[in-house]
């Protein structure tokens, strides 16, 4: 079994890595050609996933926002009520929960990648 503190450490560790990963992904509009609202076009942003490094930062921040997010949800509710049956099916609800979103949205990145 994995110590609190473990994966507490994972939990400050994920939310540094999304604020990075969302100012790179910040970073890709401001930057993007015809500037920020541009690159807010329909046609602009399908054209982006052909761009393989700002896929790998979209997929990075799914991933990493899933994780995050999923976790402090269990710790909130582990806070709520105690008790190892109950934090036994609150972990694995959060993971397959987690596990869930990072299918959908790399179903969604995928299917987008395949639009151009």
């Amino acid at each position: 079994m994995v110590r609190e503190s473990s994966i507490m450490k994972v939990h400050y560790y994920t939310g540094l890595a999304a604020i990075v990963l969302v100012a790179i992904h910040v970073m890709f509009r401001l930057t993007a050609p015809g500037g920020y609202y541009a690159s807010l076009e329909y046609e602009n942003v399908i054209a982006n996933y052909s761009n393989v490094s700002y896929v790998v930062v979209l997929e990075l921040i799914l991933v990493t926002v899933a994780i995050h997010g999923f976790n402090g949800l269990r710790v909130i509710l582990i806070e709520l009520k105690q008790g190892e049956a109950w934090e036994r099916a609150v972990k694995w609800l959060c993971i397959a929960g987690a596990i869930a979103v990072m299918v959908y949205g790399t179903r969604t990145i995928i299917l987008a990648s395949m639009m151009l």
